[in-house]
């Protein structure tokens, strides 16, 4: 259903790419930028494309329609939940080229809307809050023995379910009974993983966290002057200091968050420059729009390099031995120890760090990450990124600029006023220059 995107999309590369390379400067008047180009899905490097052909099956020619699809098919999901409001039950994407987005909502009347956005519709009896509610009451309830016995549990918004994963179903069928929760909205999984955090004391790339555990940098970023990286929290307290790859003096962890959540950041000497490189190869960085589930992700580590897999649910809780953290994002990516805190990127934006999971890159395994967006917002970080096109069009004579601000963590659904006028936005990310909201259909939709 999106395929007409990625043509269109394709196309539009073309003529870009031919701009940059004439060296001609943008318009103040130019249209609107696709949600491709938004995303910059042309600007993903050789080396994703290649482990997305390896690790999830595709063509190059799928490979390449699937980013562009799936930039499309985030923005149409976005436009839908704010249409549908309290119906919304979900959205994902789904084909080798990510081509069909359906969306759920538990009101027929709201079918032919979607539709008409070029989506499938799927009526379905939960509402994501709905299910968002009953996975919070389950975690409440998830403590001690318990959670360790229910180890992973997410809202699965394909079935429509709230999903429990656990060696014995006696134990998952306890716990729903201790949370109290409606158990038609429950679905139990039988399921022999024991996730765990991916960190170990061996020697290799990356970075050392008191000159003897090694995790891997996740994403570069800024709080105000300072330089640094964002990564995992479980490998480090506040007041870890770390070396680099090459063992030189690097930094030391400013703050960290573990268990709950698994967020953390190291700010480093001025040996250390931040660039929106990943992995020093020609991956780079241009934002941290926030992926639908079915789409495509892949992870860069210190053990195990580029894989690739898709995301299977966002908000997702897993309980480790040191504790449960919350608000994950699962996905069929594999990692191994020493790939903690390393990036999962979708084409060139930003997912999360590498958390932990289950498994290993031979026989394949679950691999978790922490989104990126509430951790730059929670330790009032900026991502670093190659989007820097300078002062956007901006408001008219003597209108006010309005509440949007670059820096600032959007979710969907929040709503700023921008040139006189107001907008609500599509999809979670990090506001950057550029990326007003007037410029950005594919983020923003006046209202």
């Amino acid at each position: 259903m999106l395929h007409r995107h990625a043509k269109a999309a394709c196309a539009a590369f073309a003529a870009v790419g031919a701009l940059v390379l004439a060296g001609l400067p943008g318009s103040a008047n130019a249209a609107p930028a696709s949600a491709a180009d938004t995303l910059g899905v042309g600007k993903a490097s050789p080396e994703l494309l290649r482990a997305m052909q390896r690790d999830l099956g595709v063509t190059a020619g799928q490979a390449t329609a699937r980013l562009v699809n799936e930039a499309e098919a985030g923005a149409v999901a976005g436009r839908l939940q704010n249409a549908l409001g309290r119906d919304f039950a979900g959205a994902w994407v789904q084909g080798a080229d990510s081509g069909t987005l359906t969306v759920a909502t538990t009101d027929a009347a709201d079918v032919p809307g979607i539709r008409a956005q070029g989506a499938r519709a799927l009526v379905v009896p939960h509402t994501l809050k709905q299910l968002d509610a009953t996975l919070a009451k389950i975690d409440k309830a998830a403590v001690g023995k318990t959670a360790i016995a229910v180890p992973v549990r997410f809202v699965d918004v394909r079935a429509n379910k709230v999903t429990l994963q656990a060696v014995r179903q006696g134990d998952a069928q306890a716990l729903v009974t201790a949370a109290g929760v409606d158990a038609s909205a429950v679905r139990i999984e039988k399921s022999a993983q024991q996730p765990r955090p991916l960190y170990d004391i061996r020697g290799g790339d990356a970075y050392y966290m008191n000159g003897s555990g090694r995790c891997s940098v996740g994403f570069a970023i800024t709080r105000g002057t300072q330089q640094g990286f964002a990564t995992a929290g479980h490998c480090g307290q506040a007041g870890t200091t770390t070396t680099g790859y090459n063992q030189a003096a690097q930094g030391s962890f400013q703050a960290s968050t573990f268990p709950g959540r698994d967020t953390a950041w190291v700010a480093t000497n001025a040996n250390w420059t931040a660039t929106p490189n990943v992995a020093g190869s020609s991956v780079q960085v241009a934002g941290s729009t926030q992926a639908a589930v079915g789409a495509s992700v892949c992870r860069s580590g210190s053990t195990t390099g580029w894989h690739c897999g898709t995301i299977q649910q966002h908000n997702t809780s897993v309980t480790y031995p040191e504790g449960t953290i919350s608000g994950v994002t699962r996905t069929t990516v594999c990692a191994e120890p020493g790939d903690s805190g390393g990036s999962f990127i979708s084409g060139s934006q930003a997912q999360g760090v590498t958390s932990g999971g289950s498994g290993n890159c031979s026989s394949g395994g679950t691999t978790f990450y922490q989104p990126i967006n509430p951790l730059l917002q929670g330790y009032g970080l900026t991502l670093k990124t190659t989007t820097d096109p300078g002062p956007g069009p901006g408001p008219g004579p003597g209108e006010p600029g309005g509440t949007w601000a670059a820096g600032t963590v959007y979710a969907t659904g929040a709503q700023v006023t921008y040139g006189g006028a107001t907008y609500r936005c599509l999809q979670g990310h990090q506001a950057q220059s550029g990326w007003e909201p007037p410029n950005v259909p594919a983020l923003w939709q006046r209202v």
